[in-house]
């Protein structure tokens, strides 16, 4: 094994299990159609918006809270790795010469997210293995996300693969992981 993935593994064994809160903050009808904005969906806008200025409650888009990878405003696009994936959303790899991609995920949906709402994303990493394919050796990592409302009732949890390989070109910086 590489030493690069033998440090990503190192990582994030050490990882596993270790459950870190992040305030979302309280979603709001404009989220939710900046949201269907960008997955094109203007039906969702103009029912949001016809709801909102009835005083009805307004529902997220179902896959809202797992489209959305961070409250934060986001960085930069020189603070973004060669795939495109912020620092944050790339547990166990900062510094190391890396390419990513997600490799699946899966949503259990609970009660829906309405305008509103306060959230709490709770995420970890859940698991980590060394595999071999035809390109050669990689890690998979699992990572789980679980959002609730402050009431700490289930809204969604996304349970998604992150497939880490061992950059082989001179493209990466090795501090920051950003392309040179």
């Amino acid at each position: 094994m590489s030493a690069v993935l033998e440090e990503v593994l190192s990582r994030a064994r050490k990882l596993i299990g270790q459950w870190e809160d992040e305030e979302c903050g309280v979603l709001t009808v404009k989220d939710f159609c900046r949201y269907a904005a960008a997955v094109n969906d203007v039906d969702y806008i103009r029912t949001a918006r016809a709801q909102e200025a009835a005083g009805e409650a307004v529902e997220a888009p179902a896959l809202f809270l797992s489209g959305t990878l961070s409250w934060e405003d986001g960085p930069a696009e020189d603070g973004l790795r060669p795939e495109e994936l912020a620092a944050r959303e790339s547990p166990c790899t900062q510094g190391l010469r890396v390419r990513q991609v997600h490799g699946g995920q899966a949503v259990r949906l609970g009660r829906p997210a309405v305008a509103g709402l306060r959230v709490t994303a709770t995420r970890a990493v859940t698991s980590a293995d060394l595999r071999r394919g035809r390109s050669g050796e990689f890690v998979l990592l699992g990572v789980t996300t679980r959002h609730r409302a402050e009431d700490g009732e289930h809204l969604m949890t996304k349970d998604e693969t992150i497939v880490v390989f061992e950059a082989l070109d001179d493209a990466q910086d090795d501090e920051s992981g950003a392309a040179a």
